[in-house]
């Protein structure tokens, strides 16, 4: 007996920017000072709820929203630790994770990590391949 096996291949649309940002301050505090320096406009968002390991509790993370009205671009500041656990526990010694949703060009981003680096504060920003995150299903939301 000849079995017809079809497979079907999902790929996860990553469509969007990942700047990881390691800090000893509270999420509160960076985000105030990211929008006092870089004139964002980050608020407050319910924390994010992720199952990290299936079927146990979701964890909590913190997570800051801004929307750049003119140009429709989502930006998020969400903490890598979280009530019980990290978002992307590959990556422990990331603190915060920006997450630019939609459109962002290249010499944008190059000089948005570049501020993001010129806040005393901040130990490191760099960008990150969300392709080349293990948990990257954890950044989806």
């Amino acid at each position: 007996m000849i079995l017809n096996r079809k497979f079907l291949k999902f790929e996860i649309d990553l469509d969007f920017v990942l700047i990881a940002v390691t800090t000893s301050l509270k999420d509160y505090r960076i985000c105030y000072l990211i929008n006092k320096f870089l004139h964002f406009n980050f608020t407050k968002a319910p924390d994010l709820s992720v199952e990290v390991r299936p079927g146990e509790v979701p964890i909590q993370f913190s997570i800051y929203h801004f929307n750049s009205g003119e140009n429709g671009i989502d930006t998020y500041f969400i903490a890598n630790k979280g009530t019980e656990g990290y978002l992307v526990p590959e990556m422990k010694k990331a603190d915060y994770f920006l997450m630019i949703k939609n459109y962002i060009d290249e010499n944008e981003l190059d000089s948005l990590i570049s501020s993001l680096n010129k806040i005393p504060e901040v130990v490191t920003a760099i960008k990150i391949d969300p392709k080349k995150v293990k948990s990257r299903e954890n950044l989806l939301f």
